[in-house]
């Protein structure tokens, strides 16, 4: 059995998920195979709500966090916690790359947007995500939309998603919607400046 961090998450969960990710895209395979084999694996992090350190679990009481977890070295991939307070929501926005979204804690409504007669529309009905569920956005496949406003399922209580990035998205140019459509250049950051240390084993090692 692996030791528990100090702070009794089981921290290397979110190694071994780190560790895959990145195998996988070490193979180079094609835009479908990472969300679908990408997506398995995010599933299974999400899982279990036992991993994720309370510092980047914190909400803030007027606006969502989004907490860096990892960025790859070559920003192939970056690993973000979003935490929603209750009732928060995102604007109307873009990601410009590829995205797997993971609910951790709580539930998500998630709605898509699309262009119709140069309008931004509502597509489809919306979605809601609960703990455990897995999606995926991109602006390379017509049927997962790029175009999306996400917001916290719950007005009394916190929620927690995971989200995956093919590129460093805190530092991804990218853009918010107005209601009218008028499309807002933005980039996000992160509103943590240090990461966990997934990479201390010496508390497994001793304990072998």
């Amino acid at each position: 059995m692996t030791t528990p961090h100090p702070s009794g998450k089981q921290l290397w969960r979110l190694r071994e998920f780190i560790t895959g990710f990145a195998g996988l895209l070490d193979g180079k395979p094609g835009q479908a195979l990472i969300l679908e084999q990408g997506g398995a694996l995010l599933r299974q992090l999400v899982a279990h709500d036992d991993w994720l350190p309370d510092a980047y679990a914190q909400p803030h009481p007027e606006r969502y966090q989004q907490f860096l977890l990892h960025a790859d070295s070559a920003q192939r991939f970056s690993v973000v916690s979003f935490v929603w307070g209750p009732g928060q929501r995102t604007p109307i926005h873009d990601h410009t790359v590829w995205g797997l979204i993971g609910v951790l804690r709580g539930a998500e409504h998630a709605q898509s947007f699309g262009w119709q007669r140069e309008q931004l529309q509502p597509v489809g009905e919306r979605a809601l995500l609960q703990a455990g569920q897995v999606e995926a956005v991109t602006p390379d496949h017509p049927e997962l939309h790029d175009v999306h406003q996400v917001s916290n399922a719950f007005a009394d209580q916190v929620s927690i998603s995971i989200h995956v990035y093919g590129a460093n998205i805190g530092a991804v140019r990218r853009s918010v919607y107005q209601p009218d459509g008028r499309r807002v250049p933005f980039i996000s950051g992160y509103s943590n400046s240090t990461l966990p240390n997934i990479w201390d084993l010496s508390i497994e090692q001793a304990s072998s």
